[in-house]
């Protein structure tokens, strides 16, 4: 893409944040909240599992380059210096729940960029993993953290039961975005509760979906599938392979990885040019692309592998944490759901290793966690 064009970014400062006056109140009961659907899933599976985003479809072993001549207001933190690092890359659905995969979810990414240098966020000293969390759609299905916890509350009681009733009204749903999406519109209200597309998940693009410090700078983070194989599964159809599959996402992304040699997707990074019409408390609001279009910083190559096996899930669903607060100073998370985020998930992730049996670690390297 060309970075000519880039428009002048806001500079950072502590102050483009602003906490809300029962922000604390409202973290707690989210974390109380979080913390209650891993301990119905523990009790029901016997098994300790995320509190979001439980089932992967996708496990892998990557390579991020930093792209070099970047301008200076890009070449910022991790992207300050051309270099690639080793990344392990977990594909995933968002429910508390391993629910069968024709309960149509958003799709996530989450990255861990491993041997990165540089001063560290509080509570991931002496690290040295730099952690980005994206979901398949540009805005966060929730404004804030308070608005996030009435929904959470629905899920909450809903979790563990009833996964027909999911499945018949997942087809519904479908139906009722494609009637949205017909007229120009789409809900995410109603994608995240099982409207999504049944489509092939690694022709999606991800987005950070909420803002995070970038340097001297702000930004929005995304990652766009480029390479020919990958670019033509966008909005590839994938309901023969879901039909009788309830594992077809994992399906889907190890028969890719098998029958191709690898794949490529763009890092690109949105600068934030307006507060006003890029808000950072609200993360509902989509920052508009003609104010400020998203920029490649860094490309992700991931070579063939198997997709996904039950080894690689021991290792990476049981053995790690991803968290948007492992990592560098420079890509500090911003806004009121990051906040949330800092405090709610640790508690989650040291709940799964009490369980488990199997603390979570932060790896020095690849080869720690999937070796080859």
């Amino acid at each position: 893409m060309n970075t000519n064009n880039t428009p002048t970014p806001i500079p950072y400062s502590p102050a483009v944040e602003e906490p809300q006056a029962d922000e604390a109140e409202t973290i707690a009961e989210l974390r109380e909240t979080l913390l209650g659907m891993s301990k119905t899933m523990a009790e029901h599976t016997g098994h300790g599992l995320r509190s979001v985003h439980a089932k992967s479809f996708g496990l892998l072993r990557g390579t991020l380059e930093v792209l070099g001549g970047l301008p200076p207001t890009l070449a910022q933190g991790l992207f300050a210096t051309p270099k690639a690092y080793d990344v392990i890359a977990r594909f995933s659905t968002p429910p508390a729940e391993q629910l069968d995969d024709r309960v149509s979810l958003p799709r996530g990414v989450s990255l861990k960029v491993l041997g990165v240098d540089g001063e560290r966020l509080p509570g991931s000293e002496g690290d040295s993993t730099q952690d980005f969390l994206m979901v398949d759609g540009p805005v966060f299905n929730a404004p804030d953290a308070k608005h996030f916890l009435r929904s959470l509350k629905l899920l909450a009681s809903t979790t563990d039961k009833a996964e027909g009733g999911k499945r018949i009204m997942s087809v519904l749903l479908r139906g009722a975005e494609k009637v949205l999406e017909a007229v120009g519109g789409e809900s995410p209200t109603l994608v995240s509760m099982g409207g999504h597309a049944q489509t092939h998940p690694l022709g999606e693009t991800f987005f950070t979906q909420v803002p995070l410090r970038f340097g001297d700078y702000v930004a929005k983070l995304s990652l766009v599938p480029v390479s020919p194989a990958l670019a033509a599964l966008k909005d590839k159809p994938l309901e023969d392979a879901l039909a009788d599959d309830p594992d077809g996402l994992r399906g889907a992304v190890n028969g890719f990885f098998a029958g191709n040699d690898g794949a490529e997707w763009e890092l690109r990074a949105q600068l934030n040019t307006d507060l006003e019409k890029m808000p950072i408390e609200d993360a509902s609001v989509e920052w508009p692309e003609e104010q400020s279009p998203y920029v490649a910083v860094a490309r992700l190559r991931i070579g063939r592998q198997p997709g996904w096996n039950e080894e690689r899930s021991r290792a990476i669903d049981d053995g790690l944490a991803f968290n948007p607060w492992h990592g560098l100073a420079a890509h500090r998370p911003l806004g009121g759901v990051m906040r949330a985020r800092k405090a709610v998930y640790p508690d989650s992730a040291a709940f799964r290793g009490k369980v488990n049996g199997c603390p979570m670690h932060e790896p020095a390297s690849a080869q720690q966690v999937v070796p080859g």
